[in-house]
């Protein structure tokens, strides 16, 4: 019998995802890297692989990402140079245009102010603006960011996009490349990061860029958490520059529990929960990939390491 290695510093994750791989692929063992069985595998499937994990499997000819994104395979130093797939579920999309759309609902009508408020037992109604007044901004318009922008445009929001190709988007103000960034941020009230992480945009959601936004702006980021410069961030939400951060994704997942983010005022923390696969759909995906590695074909969603996408 064929054998998939999963490897996650997660360890929720991992229950779920034998389950998942007894009920959708039988025909594979998904062992945890303490099996001994785990040496014979050919695949691994990742989430934040320990470090070191997979550098001791010999045998491995398919590193598998369980999520569309790859970059937390960095987070294992020894990760081999092999081919690399991600996993791509068609209700990705539907899950984050919802995550997203309470995201601009959130901010747009002060939920956020009515939270703090409530803490605080004072009664006292935000501003009540028309969507068309509220300016958004989606950074990122690959399949992901191109559907949030037009759902949101669609809601009635203001909204412009940025990214690195041109783009032409129903109801959206599309801005290209590192010349047009400037412009796109300018006064923006909700910016919204959908990028893939790459040297050019770690590190992208920082002072520079909380700068440029209307005063009192807040951000959602759902890219990674390499795009964010957490002592900047710090720093806007001090000086009111931003009124809050709604955060899913980070560079270390999950989050430790000891970590400042957790109490912060004006942060907001979701477990990457914005969007994920279904495990049976990873479960499929990897078991498929499988399959097409023994017996020579073309292996599905395989990505460019360089670019990281």
């Amino acid at each position: 019998m064929s054998v998939v290695v999963l490897l996650s510093r997660d360890s929720l994750l991992l229950k779920q995802l034998q389950v998942a791989f007894d009920r959708c692929a039988p025909q594979l063992e998904a062992v945890l890297a303490d099996d001994p069985r785990a040496a014979r595998a050919q695949v691994a499937a990742c989430w934040f692989p320990p470090a070191g994990s997979l550098g001791r499997l010999a045998n491995l000819q398919v590193i598998h990402s369980v999520a569309a994104g790859i970059d937390h395979l960095q987070h294992d130093p020894s990760c081999p140079d092999l081919p690399v797939c991600r996993v791509v579920d068609p209700g990705h999309r539907q899950g984050m245009t919802e995550y997203l759309r309470w995201a601009a609902i959130h901010y747009h009508r002060g939920f956020d102010q009515v939270l703090e408020q409530q803490r605080e037992r004072r009664w006292e109604r935000p501003l009540q603006r028309p969507a068309r007044q509220f300016r958004v901004g989606v950074m990122g318009l690959g399949s992901l960011g191109s559907a949030i922008a037009l759902d949101l445009a669609a809601a009635g929001y203001a909204v412009r996009g940025w990214a690195r190709s041109a783009k032409a988007l129903a109801g959206v103000q599309t801005f290209v490349g590192p010349r047009q960034l400037e412009p796109f941020l300018d006064d923006v009230e909700l910016l919204i990061n959908l990028l893939p992480l790459t040297a050019e945009t770690r590190g992208i959601l920082g002072r520079d860029t909380f700068a440029r936004l209307a005063r009192g702006a807040a951000l959602v980021n759902v890219g990674r958490g390499g795009h964010l410069d957490l002592d900047d961030l710090q720093q806007a939400l001090a000086s009111g520059q931003l009124r809050g951060a709604l955060l899913d994704v980070f560079e270390q997942e999950p989050l430790p529990t000891e970590h400042p983010l957790w109490t912060t005022p004006g942060v907001t923390i979701t477990p990457h929960m914005a969007s994920a696969a279904s495990h049976d759909c990873i479960a499929e995906q990897v078991a498929e990939n499988l399959r097409r590695l023994q017996l020579g074909e073309v292996l599905l969603n395989e990505v460019d390491r360089a670019q990281g996408y």
